[in-house]
């Protein structure tokens, strides 16, 4: 098997993206026992840890299914539920992929969030905004309000399926704080612009402004991905997301 791998990106995320294109153009059909360990890592010149983690997490997509001494198969079922492997949270490209989701998602929940909005709902997402800034304050972290702050957005909303649909990612489109802040911006003017864009979805909620909340969720997402983007540019990583 011959692997091109690209530069600067995760090579167990090119091996998963290879092998999933193989079973999904129909070259490993379901049944069908994939090149072993030892193929795997001579055809595409990486590790056996590579190797390790690319069938991980293929296996966790529904993908593949390791049988003790027999090897690892495309497994029968193709109907495999959605699902993104934790392994994607760590590698940047993929981040930005997601946050294309996540933005495509949230754009309409908090629409809805604006027309559905409780007075104790905009209180709670207040009272978050005051908690991230108080969490960075003392332990320089407040991804975990931040969080909170997008799972209320989707509770407001009246749709539970928004919540669940967050809560099945573990709420992995939030980007990590270490990733995003690697880029041009100093500390203080990214979480100055960050607390400004949560404080904009936030009011715009609270005047029951529907478009204007869609709006500031969209510049709130929109400005993460171009912080990443911005950081994939200056490693020299790609940034296309086809």
């Amino acid at each position: 098997m011959e692997l091109k791998m690209r530069p600067r990106r995760s090579l167990a995320s090119e091996l998963v993206d290879h092998l999933r294109g193989q079973i999904e153009s129909g070259a490993l059909a379901p049944g069908d026992r994939i090149p072993t360990e030892r193929e795997l890592v001579e055809g595409s010149g990486v590790s056996r840890t590579v190797v390790r983690e690319a069938i991980a997490r293929l296996t966790a997509e529904g993908l593949l299914e390791p049988r003790q001494g027999s090897g690892v198969f495309v497994t029968e079922a193709r109907s495999a539920a959605f699902h993104v492997s934790q392994g994607a949270f760590d590698d940047l490209v993929e981040v930005s992929r997601l946050l294309e989701l996540r933005l495509a998602v949230e754009i309409e929940m908090a629409g809805l969030a604006a027309r559905r909005r409780s007075e104790t709902d905009v209180a709670e997402m207040r009272a978050l905004i005051d908690r991230i800034a108080a969490d960075i304050a003392a332990t320089g972290d407040g991804s975990a309000a931040d969080e909170a702050l997008h799972g209320l957005i989707a509770r407001a909303s009246g749709n539970r399926y928004f919540g669940r649909f967050l809560e099945f990612l573990e709420m992995g489109l939030v980007p990590r704080r270490g990733l995003v802040r690697q880029s041009a911006e100093d500390d203080d003017t990214y979480l100055d612009r960050v607390h400004d864009e949560h404080v904009a979805l936030v009011e715009a909620i609270a005047r029951r402004d529907i478009d204007g909340a869609r709006e500031a969720v969209r510049r709130h997402l929109e400005h993460a991905r171009m912080r990443l983007e911005d950081f994939l540019a200056r490693r020299g990583a790609p940034t296309d997301s086809g």
